[in-house]
């Protein structure tokens, strides 16, 4: 069964998703506490796992105005609802730059990975790169943290990105159109070449070139999703996200036609990249986090970038390391809620 999330905004579109399945994401819990007081919502919804690309918006103010005030003023509320599953606390990244080797220097983004080589997250040139290995100690990931599980468990303040693997030709190559059986085949096959570690706390983030219809469904349904598969290779539940090239649709899944890097392509893929990794962080199965109308936390903030800035040959909103990028605002699970930065 697939699960897949749409990001989009008028002028200004993306999208994300989610995919696959352990038991049937779609039965959740109608219970929904927060993460300090139990509270009924009256929809109950469970998660919502398309969002239309361009043409529907994301949710407006007033869509995450309601969702507060449907619960009561009487009640703690904050526009988004514990359902009891998993968060991962101590979240990492690993980069899978799943090329065909027929693309300009072999790798997909700018200085990336070249097809058969892997190493840690350091050793990744990429502006992706970049913004991985700089991501988990900027205020906007801090956000994160206002997620809690039902023992207490908070998202850290913290993400590490531990290896990057660009496959050549211990594994396949991808087809035009991968399923989301080639992605977790990939993945199983890494961690027996020993390219990548097995760890049920990492995001494999699967990056693939222009071209490549990854999960069937890219440019038409979504630009990016996260999703799970229960895997021998790696003893539990794998998370991961599947990351096509974003520059392939500009008017559904990049955010702006400049760049503040002066990376086009790379400067698209970080901000749904970003918006993957904060759900998959505080939603892992589809059984956490989400609102009354089932949007994930970064789903109640797509597309809605906040204060911006000139920056380079594009605009910005925040700078993560030294650099400036164009990312998606997220939701802070406190104090009645709402979509900032940091």
């Amino acid at each position: 069964m697939k699960l897949r999330r749409v990001l989009a905004v008028g002028g200004l579109a993306a999208v994300a998703a989610c995919s696959d399945n352990i038991s049937s994401p779609d039965a959740h819990p109608n219970s929904e506490p927060s993460a300090s007081v139990q509270q009924t919502d009256e929809l109950q919804s469970p998660p919502i796992r398309i969002m239309k690309m361009r043409s529907s918006l994301a949710l407006s103010p007033n869509d995450n105005a309601n969702d507060q005030a449907k619960v009561g003023a009487a009640t703690a509320n904050s526009g988004i609802f514990y359902h009891g599953g998993p968060i991962i606390p101590l979240p990492k990244v690993v980069a899978i730059y799943w090329g065909t080797g027929t693309q300009a220097g072999g790798a997909i983004f700018q200085g990336g990975p070249a097809p058969g080589t892997n190493g840690f997250g350091t050793g990744d040139n990429s502006l992706v790169g970049y913004f991985l290995n700089n991501l988990g100690s900027s205020p906007y990931w801090a956000i994160n943290y206002t997620y809690t599980d039902g023992s207490g468990n908070r998202v850290a303040k913290s993400l590490g990105y531990s290896k990057f693997w660009a496959p050549g030709v211990e594994c396949s190559a991808p087809t035009s159109s991968p399923t989301d059986a080639n992605m977790q085949a990939l993945i199983d096959c890494g961690i027996r070449a020993g390219k990548i570690a097995a760890d049920l706390s990492t995001v494999y983030a699967i990056f693939t070139p222009s071209g490549i219809n990854l999960g069937g469904g890219f440019g038409s349904q979504y630009c990016a999703y996260h999703s799970w598969y229960t895997s021998s290779a790696a003893g539990g539940v794998v998370k991961y996200a599947a990351m096509p090239y974003n520059a392939q649709y500009p008017s559904g899944c990049v955010g702006q036609s400049g760049s503040p890097n002066g990376d086009y392509a790379a400067d698209a893929e970080v901000n749904t990249l970003a918006h993957e990794l904060e759900e998959a962080a505080t939603d892992a199965l589809g059984t956490a986090w989400y609102d009354r109308r089932g949007y994930e936390n970064a789903d109640k903030c797509a597309w809605k970038w906040g204060t911006t800035f000139a920056s380079g040959g594009g605009v910005a909103n925040m700078t993560v390391g030294s650099r400036n990028f164009l990312v998606q605002q997220n939701w802070k699970n406190v104090s009645g809620g709402g979509c900032f930065l940091n």
